[in-house]
């Protein structure tokens, strides 16, 4: 059963001292890139999540996707697919393919050589579906999964996968400011695993994941921040994906949830719980195409 939550009226957000937005958040088509998930499974252990040793029910990941998908596509997105390959079982995690801005693309380079594959692979399909130009990355970046884009700017968390000195080569390629976010806890070895953009003035997000200098730079660039508790934080809930009103997360982060919609956004639970035992949720599988 999905959860429902009430429409959000102005008014103050018990706890926080600050004041609940009304609704009339505004949302943006969007374009997704998706990985069909038939050869996603954990065979190796690259992160905590992995480490755990939980075996996947392939065919439930199936239907998980598959739900995740017809989320976007019910909201009026475009998602087009990119095919997996038997020997890439991470390649599910379309996120991680490479960073699209302003049709630009950089493409990926992965820290470790069970997932080096991916990068040419997600490449190839830019190239063949004439996105121009297209650049080789030199920097070790794991796309989407530490590169977000945010209202002019570019965040790009390091710590765990991607180079701090990519962050130069973002700057060549994308011609906007980057802020670096280091990121200081294992378990949210991912920007996108601790926070998501929701607007251009706003985010939710984990402070505990990262260092002192990461939230004031947040708290400077964010007029509106949210905190995600920790119980959330651990189910992934800020792997999520936002359109500017509607906020697909994994369908755990019951408190997220209810604080997005007092200040609204409008949730759209999905269960991920299959993704999770590979450190995923629903943004871990969508790569964001940036017109």
């Amino acid at each position: 059963m999905t959860a429902t939550y009430p429409a959000a009226v102005a008014g103050p957000v018990p706890g926080t001292g600050q004041t609940a937005q009304p609704a009339g958040r505004t949302p943006l088509p969007r374009s997704y890139l998706m990985c069909r998930p038939e050869h996603f499974t954990v065979r190796y252990a690259i992160n905590p999540w992995m480490a755990s040793g939980e075996a996947v029910d392939t065919a439930l990941a199936v239907r998980q996707w598959h739900a995740l998908r017809d989320a976007y596509t019910s909201l009026g997105h475009t998602v087009q697919f990119i095919n997996g390959h038997p020997d890439l079982p991470d390649m599910v995690f379309a996120a991680n393919g490479g960073s699209v801005i302003g049709g630009t693309v950089l493409g990926a380079r992965f820290r470790h050589p069970e997932r080096a594959a991916e990068g040419p692979a997600y490449l190839d399909w830019f190239r063949r579906h004439g996105y121009h130009p297209v650049h080789e990355p030199r920097r070790v970046n794991e796309g989407e999964g530490d590169i977000v884009a945010a209202g002019g700017v570019i965040l790009a968390g390091h710590g765990f996968r991607t180079d701090r000195g990519a962050r130069h080569e973002l700057e060549a390629v994308f011609r906007l400011p980057v802020i670096s976010l280091r990121l200081v806890d294992p378990r949210f070895y991912h920007l996108d695993t601790a926070l998501c953009v929701l607007d251009a003035h706003t985010a939710a997000y984990y402070p505990a994941a990262f260092d002192a200098a990461g939230r004031a730079a947040l708290a400077a660039h964010f007029p509106e921040l949210i905190e995600a508790s920790d119980a959330d934080a651990a189910m992934l809930g800020l792997n999520a994906v936002s359109d500017g009103r509607h906020v697909i997360l994994p369908a755990q982060a019951v408190a997220l949830a209810a604080d997005l919609a007092a200040r609204g956004f409008e949730p759209v639970p999905v269960n991920m719980s299959e993704f999770r035992k590979a450190g995923g949720g629903p943004k871990c599988c969508t790569l964001e195409l940036r017109p």
